[in-house]
């Protein structure tokens, strides 16, 4: 059931979407059909019309800023017993490279912000989690935890969630070491309304310490990756949220 849902929500992702449709536009205009052949024009144009959207830099803002203006920057001490979850996402494996050198840039983005709420409180504990994704032979969570103590936390504040795959199996390992307590939550700032959706399902109570923000405006006629980058990872959350819906998490 993971690697479905994982591999359908890659289906309705700009880029592979639009390779599909590209290549159904290209295996239908070999036919002789008139109509196969109206279909493929028709699909060239969809792919073109996806790809040139979600690359322009209005419509990616419109995606990204929706998600990140749910919630702010948390600039609040923590007051009492502080726990700091940091969601995980992923990294290389390098040898020679230091464990926040192989750190994607969400997950630096994420960790630093950790850190910086790691230190608004006192004697916190600070949480990574992320599984090796089948194929790393060194789990995200231990990389993580490994670049948390180059960046000063003290090594017996930092516990490591080496087995959960995604956010759902987060919550459940950290509800299981806290039970209910709040806690200051971690994420990207796209992925937050959606993590916020899964633990207060669980009724936890987290609260939220965006970081890793991607919207960002430009020139209208510009077109580039990292527009087209940044509407990817929106949609992926919209598409998230929706399959929470329908599996009726959301109400629970």
């Amino acid at each position: 059931m993971f690697w479905l849902k994982k591999l359908l929500s890659q289906l309705v992702m700009p880029i592979p979407f639009s390779i599909m449709l590209l290549v159904l536009a290209a295996v239908l205009w070999r036919t002789n059909r008139i109509k196969l052949l109206q279909f493929g024009r028709m699909l060239l144009v969809s792919a073109i019309v996806v790809l040139t959207l979600t690359s322009q830099s209005q419509v990616s803002y419109f995606l990204a800023n929706s998600l990140e203006s749910q919630h702010n920057v948390n600039h609040q001490p923590i007051a009492g017993s502080c726990v700091v979850m940091v969601l995980g996402s992923g990294n290389s494996e390098q040898q020679g490279h230091t464990a926040v050198q192989q750190l994607s840039s969400t997950a630096l983005a994420r960790l630093t912000e950790g850190v910086r709420q790691f230190r608004l409180g006192q004697q916190c504990t600070l949480i990574v989690s992320g599984w090796s994704g089948g194929y790393l032979k060194t789990a995200h969570a231990t990389i993580m935890a490994q670049a948390a103590e180059e960046l000063g936390i003290p090594k017996a504040s930092i516990v490591a969630f080496n087995e959960p795959k995604d956010t759902i199996e987060e919550a459940h390992a950290l509800q299981q070491l806290i039970g209910l307590q709040p806690f200051r939550l971690v994420t990207s700032a796209t992925h937050m309304p959606r993590a916020m959706m899964i633990f207060t399902s669980l009724g936890m109570q987290p609260q939220p310490a965006p970081s890793d923000f991607i919207a960002h405006q430009g020139f209208w006629w510009r077109l580039d990756a990292d527009q087209l980058l940044a509407s990817q990872k929106s949609i992926h959350e919209y598409v998230g949220m929706l399959w929470l819906h329908i599996k009726g998490m959301a109400a629970d």
